[in-house]
C-alpha cells in the first residue's frame, strides 16, 4: 500500500472485523498482488487461490467469474478511496494553506497512489470500456474525489486569476487525471515524455496552477 508521504497524507484503508471476511480478503490481496505484477486479465483463478492459501472452490463460492472478483475488487477500492479522500482533503487540514501549497501535496499524493496501485487502477479503467455499470460506479468516486479537492480551491478563490474558477478547478483536476492515466497507467502505448514521479507531479502542478491563474490578478466580473 501507498506510504506516508511528508504532508501526512495516506492511503487509508478501514479495518475489517468480521471473521467471515478473512477467506474474502486474502484472496482480493492476492488478485491485487498479481494485478501489480501482471495485470489482473493474466492472472489465472489457480494462481490467485494459491497466492491466498484457498481453492478454487471457495473462490466460486464467492465470485461467478474473474469479472466478479474485479467487482469485488473495485467495492473494496472504492470504500479506501473515499476515506482517504475524506481525510486528506479535510478542510481542516489545510487551513492557512494556500492553492499552491494545497495542489502540490494533492497532486504528489496523487501521483504515489497511481504509480503504487498501477495495476489495480488499469484493471479498472479497462473495465470501465467494458461495463457502463462499471464505469457509473468509477464516475462515483470520481466525482466525490473533484467535489473535496474542487471545495479547497473555490474556498480560496481570491487567488483564482481564471474568470470562471469553478469550472477551472473542475476541468483544471480533469486533466491531471488524464494526464496521470496517459503516463503511468498506459504509457508504454503512448509517446510521453520520460518523468520521475516527483519531476511529473511538480509539472502537473505547475500546469494547473498555471491554467487557475494563481499568482495573476484576479479578473473581476463586469
Amino acid at each position: 500500500m501507498p506510504k506516508a508521504d511528508p504532508t501526512g497524507l495516506r492511503w487509508v484503508r478501514p479495518p475489517q472485523q468480521a471473521r467471515s471476511r478473512r477467506t474474502l480478503d486474502r484472496i482480493l490481496d492476492a488478485a491485487e498482488g498479481l494485478a501489480a505484477e501482471k495485470g489482473i486479465d493474466d492472472a489465472p483463478i489457480g494462481e490467485i487461490v494459491r497466492r491466498a492459501g484457498s481453492s478454487v472452490g471457495a473462490f466460486y463460492a464467492r465470485f461467478r467469474d474473474k469479472d466478479g472478483l474485479v467487482h469485488a475488487l473495485y467495492d473494496r477500492y472504492y470504500a479506501e478511496a473515499v476515506a482517504t479522500a475524506d481525510e486528506a482533503l479535510d478542510p481542516e487540514r489545510w487551513e492557512g494553506a494556500g492553492v499552491a501549497e494545497v495542489l502540490s501535496a494533492v497532486i504528489a499524493f496523487l501521483v504515489s497512489i497511481y504509480r503504487e496501485q498501477r495495476g489495480l487502477i488499469r484493471a479498472f479503467a479497462v473495465h470501465n470500456h467494458r461495463n457502463a455499470e462499471f464505469a457509473a460506479r468509477q464516475q462515483r468516486l470520481s466525482h466525490h474525489v473533484g467535489e473535496g479537492l474542487t471545495a479547497l480551491l473555490l474556498a480560496r478563490r481570491a487567488e483564482i486569476g481564471h474568470p470562471d474558477p469553478d469550472t477551472a478547478a473542475r476541468f483544471g483536476l480533469a486533466l491531471v487525471f488524464g494526464a496521470l492515466e496517459t503516463t503511468i497507467l498506459f504509457g508504454e502505448m503512448r509517446a510521453v515524455p520520460a518523468l520521475s514521479d516527483d519531476s511529473l507531479a511538480a509539472e502537473l502542478t505547475r500546469a494547473y496552477l498555471a491554467y487557475l491563474g494563481v499568482g495573476l490578478p484576479a479578473r473581476r466580473n463586469p
